[in-house]
């Protein structure tokens, strides 16, 4: 073979293996192009009224409640309790205290008063028979009296002797009755004294009997309305809140002490947290959406009651300062419990027929807001417009409203290829 036909073979077998690597690069591109439309993650954006919001998270709790105090009785210690969180009427028996310590004390002051009526009893009869032998006794000397001045009145017609005899008499007769009047008012004075001291004795222990009846009528603690027990926790001899426990059989109570409260569910509101930056957005009577962890499938409508004029101190390290925003619950679900956490999202404002997309979906080139629209598998960047905001969701202008968009940055992931 000639040099010339070895030259135009090796030539020729050159040029196969170019097209040969340019096809295989062809099919690697198409290749990819596919991929990159199969897997990319997509979604379409949506078009209608955006909600801009101002979220926040707190926990449920109820604008009234009523309160659940121990009773003024000393020593108290709990026997029973109704189940926390059930919903109870009004009057029903929620808190039973032992008793058996009062009902041993109200056996003996009920001895010591049947003890002190007995006494004064006796002391009245004893009374009533002294009086009837002063009064006796005071006739006797009355008649004595008297008879004297009859006999001293005959002085004249009988001897001088006898007559002096009878003056004298008399005058004796006349001491021994102011005697007798003497004693009497001494026995009347003793009589009412001793009564008076036996009376304050019985009255004392009839006192003492009467107030130990009533602290065993409050032994039991009866629901004043209807609606759901929450008691509190018990803090006694606990060195930090983590210690604290649910009330239980067994445990002591302080006189006077709060042991809970029965709220009303038709007032539940969510307590939240507001930042500093979201404060001058949040206006009285704004819709809210509320959302319980405990019960993710509900969206709740509620309206903004009320919002704190000043921030408050947060007691958790790190210290920080924050608002606090009240939404009243309009219809609350008879699921939902104070305490509940959650949070809920403050609207704002409304953007009529606006496009919105993921927040994931917007992405930032050379300082200006861009989007990857998605077609037949390509991408292309688009420059677009914020409306406004959310933590999850941003309204835009610029791109129609049927595209699709990419939830990741394409750009990157073709420096990466």
């Amino acid at each position: 073979m000639s040099a010339l036909g070895k030259g135009i073979r090796r030539w020729a077998t050159r040029l196969l293996v170019l097209v040969l690597l340019a096809g295989a690069g062809f099919g690697v591109y198409r290749l990819r192009g596919v991929h990159a439309s199969v897997t990319l993650p997509n979604t379409a954006v949506r078009k209608g009224e955006f909600l801009v919001l101002v979220r926040c998270r707190g926990a449920l709790r109820a604008r009234k409640s009523i309160g659940i105090y121990a009773p003024m009785v000393p020593g108290l210690r709990i026997s029973w309790l109704a189940p926390v969180g059930e919903n109870v009427n009004a009057a029903d028996v929620i808190v039973r205290f032992d008793s058996s310590s009062a009902q041993q004390q109200l056996a003996q002051k009920d001895a010591q008063l049947r003890q002190a009526q007995a006494t004064l009893d006796q002391a009245i009869a004893q009374s009533k028979i002294t009086a009837q032998q002063d009064a006796t006794d005071l006739a006797d000397a009355k008649f004595t009296v008297e008879r004297a001045r009859l006999q001293a009145s005959q002085s004249e017609i009988v001897s001088r002797i006898q007559g002096e005899e009878s003056r004298i008499d008399l005058g004796v007769a006349e001491q021994k009755l102011k005697v007798e009047e003497a004693t009497v008012a001494l026995h009347q004075a003793a009589d009412r004294s001793k009564i008076a001291s036996l009376t304050r004795q019985r009255d004392q222990a009839k006192f003492d009997v009467d107030i130990t009846r009533e602290r065993i009528s409050q032994m039991e603690l009866k629901a004043p309305s209807s609606g759901v027990l929450n008691l509190n926790t018990n803090c006694s001899g606990a060195f930090t809140s983590a210690d604290c426990k649910p009330y239980k059989v067994g445990d002591n109570a302080f006189a006077g002490m709060s042991l809970g409260q029965i709220p009303d569910l038709n007032t539940l509101e969510m307590d939240a947290k507001l930042e500093e930056a979201d404060r001058g957005k949040v206006a009285l009577h704004q819709d809210v959406i509320v959302r319980v962890d405990a019960l993710p499938e509900l969206n709740i409508p509620a309206k903004v009651s009320e919002v704190s004029s000043l921030a408050e101190m947060r007691m958790e390290y790190p210290y920080t300062r924050s608002f606090r925003a009240y939404a009243a619950i309009l219809q609350p679900d008879k699921r939902l419990r104070p305490e509940m956490n959650g949070g809920m999202d403050i609207i704002v404002k409304r953007i009529p027929n606006a496009i919105s997309i993921p927040s994931r979906a917007l992405f930032t080139r050379a300082g200006k807001p861009i989007v990857y629209l998605s077609d037949a598998g390509q991408y292309r960047a688009a420059e677009v417009e914020v409306l406004a905001r959310n933590p999850d969701e941003v309204a835009i202008s610029g791109i129609p409203a049927s595209s699709t968009v990419a939830l990741v940055d394409v750009s990157k992931l073709e420096q990466k290829k």
